[in-house]
């Protein structure tokens, strides 16, 4: 098993790729913190990966709350003994998202707080269980509009993103001393209830899987696999990394 007696912590893992992350780790041998706000699809996804013969626990917190992260993590440590793994999942992309010049400053705050507040509280309760045990990996979720423009904006999210990528090199060179990796996965579109609400018609669907290379939109396990690698010892020499799994669509001109 490739995170066999490794503990993760993954945010938004109720549902979504969160919960297939989840899963699939538990099924590799980790044991399995869910985190979410949604308590019944936590406890339920906490419930298939026991029957499925993993370990998992689930621990309801809002990770945009300090104090709520501080719980969760020495919760985790109460439960597992450590924590090998950060997998900073959780997100939001709201449908009123837009131009600077249109969005509201509570949609700008939700935004930030779910997909960025929430990286840095996580790791900063994270790491010094890490520095102590002298090793981990923290796996943040970006995504392909940090390297690109768009003309159907989402700059509240956008700028979640980008302030992902930095982060991501921040702790990659701080904290490799201490033997953490830090990496960032960088999807392209892919097919989840997060995204489908954009897609208005299927002229709007077809617009954007033209730009894809590989011709279709992306799948969870197309992301979760990566994760996987970068959670396990073979990416033991990889950090710092922005990791591009987009089907390509960063690569198309046109």
């Amino acid at each position: 098993m490739r995170l066999a007696n490794k503990v993760a912590i993954i945010t938004g893992s109720a549902s979504g790729m969160g919960q297939a992350a989840a899963e699939l780790f538990a099924s590799e041998g980790a044991s399995v913190i869910v985190t979410d706000i949604n308590e019944h699809a936590g406890e339920e996804t906490v419930k298939h990966i026991q029957h499925a013969g993993g370990s998992a626990a689930f621990v309801k917190a809002n990770i945009a709350n300090e104090e709520e992260v501080k719980t969760l993590v020495e919760a985790a440590i109460g439960r597992f003994g450590r924590v090998d793994i950060l997998y900073n999942n959780a997100g939001v992309m709201p449908e009123d998202d837009g131009s600077v010049t249109e969005i509201t400053e509570a949609t700008w705050d939700k935004v930030l707080d779910v997909n960025l507040k929430s990286a840095f509280l996580c790791s900063k309760y994270t790491i010094p269980h890490m520095i102590e045990q002298g090793q981990g990996s923290i796996i943040n979720v970006a995504s392909f509009v940090a390297f690109v423009g768009c003309t159907v904006p989402q700059d509240a999210y956008v700028a979640s993103k980008g302030g992902m990528l930095a982060l991501t090199k921040s702790l990659a060179v701080q904290y490799g001393r201490h033997g953490i990796r830090c990496n960032a996965i960088c999807p392209g579109p892919i097919e989840t209830p997060l995204l489908r609400p954009l897609w208005t018609s299927e002229e709007e669907r077809n617009k954007r899987l033209n730009r894809i290379p590989l011709g279709r939109f992306g799948e969870a396990r197309d992301i979760i696999y990566m994760a996987l690698y970068l959670a396990s010892d073979e990416s033991s020499w990889t950090t710092g990394s922005w990791l591009s799994v987009d089907g390509g669509i960063t690569s198309n001109y046109f």
